[in-house]
C-alpha cells in the first residue's frame, strides 16, 4: 500500500511543442517533511509547481495535494495549502494590512495577529503601500500572508530569488521557526542550496524534466564521497566503475573524482600505496556534479 502523502506527483509529463519540459517525474511529499527541489534555470521547475498547484494540465499523469487530484479539485484543495511564488503579486496600491484583512474573508481560518506580529518583528510596515516596499520586504509579506491561514502544506517557489543576503535568512529564520512550532509540510524549489541543507528531510534533483534524484538528504550525502589519489596507480579509472563516478577532473597533484555510490570495502580495495583521501561533499557540490555534462563529455579540469 502506498503511504498517504501531503504532496504527489504521478508520471507527469508536459510538452511544450517539439521540447519536453517534464519527462514522467514521479515523487511524493510526506506530511510534515521539507521536500527541497533543485534543478538548473529551465530544468522545469516552474512548469512543475503549476502542475501541483492545479494551474496548468500535464500531457499525461497526474499531480495530487492530499491524495485528491488538484486539477480537478483545485478550488476545495488550495484552502489548506500556503503559496509563495517566485514573483510575489499582491496588489501593489494596497497594504499589507489591507491586503490581509481581504485575505481573512476568504479563508476558513486566519491567525491575523500572527500576521502583523510576523511582520513587525521584520521591521515591515504594515500600512504603506506594497508597491513601495523592498524586494525582501515584499517577500516577507508573502510569506506572512502564506502562513497565516495556518496551512497544511506550503509551496516555496524560489521565494528568496534576487533578495539580498540578510533578506534570504530572515526568510529561512522564519521558515525554520514555522516548522519547529507547527511542524508544516513545505515543498520547496530554490538555488540558496546551503539553507536547504540545513532543514530539507528529502531532495529532488531535476535535470531537463527528468527527475535524476528523490532521495532522503542524509542517504544522499552518505553516498556521495570526493575521492583523490596524489598518485593513481595503472588500472584505477576502472576500478572506479564499482564507485559510479559523476565528475572526474585530472588535476596537476593527481586524480579527484566524486562518487555517488561510495563504499567502505571498494575503498580500501582501491586506494592503493599512494597517497589517497576521501571526504564527504556538500549538497551544492553534489548537486554541480549531476547537472554538469555527463563524464567523458567534460574537458580536463
Amino acid at each position: 500500500m502506498i503511504a498517504a502523502a501531503s504532496l504527489r506527483a504521478e508520471d507527469l509529463s508536459v510538452r511544450y511543442g517539439p521540447r519536453t519540459a517534464l519527462d514522467a517525474v514521479t515523487f511524493s511529499v510526506a506530511p510534515g517533511s521539507v521536500y527541497a527541489l533543485l534543478g538548473l534555470n529551465g530544468a522545469g521547475k516552474s512548469t512543475l509547481v503549476r502542475c501541483l498547484l492545479g494551474q496548468q494540465r500535464p500531457g499525461a499523469g497526474r499531480a495530487l495535494l492530499f491524495e485528491r487530484d488538484v486539477w480537478r479539485h483545485r478550488a476545495e484543495l488550495l484552502g489548506d495549502v500556503g503559496v509563495v511564488s517566485e514573483e510575489p503579486d499582491a496588489p501593489p496600491a494596497l497594504s499589507a494590512r489591507e491586503i490581509a484583512r481581504f485575505c481573512s474573508r476568504v479563508h476558513r481560518r486566519w491567525d491575523g495577529p500572527g500576521f502583523e506580529e510576523r511582520l513587525k518583528r521584520f521591521g515591515v510596515p504594515l500600512d504603506l503601500a506594497v508597491g513601495r516596499l523592498s524586494k525582501g520586504q515584499k517577500g516577507q509579506v508573502a510569506l506572512s500572508l502564506a502562513l497565516a491561514p495556518s496551512p497544511e502544506l506550503l509551496v516555496l517557489d524560489d521565494p528568496t530569488l534576487g533578495l539580498d543576503p540578510r533578506a534570504r535568512r530572515a526568510v529561512f529564520e522564519e521558515l525554520i521557526g514555522e516548522l519547529a512550532e507547527r511542524g508544516t509540510t513545505v515543498f520547496l524549489t530554490t538555488h540558496e542550496l546551503a539553507a536547504v541543507e540545513g532543514i530539507a528531510d528529502r531532495v529532488g534533483i531535476l535535470r531537463d524534466g527528468r527527475l535524476l534524484v528523490d532521495e532522503d538528504l542524509e542517504a544522499l550525502k552518505a553516498r556521495f564521497r570526493r575521492l583523490r589519489w596524489t598518485q593513481p596507480g595503472e588500472g584505477l579509472e576502472k576500478a572506479l566503475h564499482a564507485f559510479s563516478p559523476v565528475a572526474l577532473a585530472r588535476r596537476a597533484w593527481g586524480l579527484e573524482v566524486i562518487v555517488s555510490r561510495f563504499d567502505e570495502d571498494a575503498w580500501a580495495r582501491c586506494s592503493g600505496p599512494g597517497a589517497a583521501e576521501v571526504e564527504a561533499i556538500r549538497l551544492e557540490e553534489l548537486f554541480l556534479a549531476l547537472v554538469s555534462d555527463p563524464i567523458g563529455q567534460r574537458g580536463a579540469a
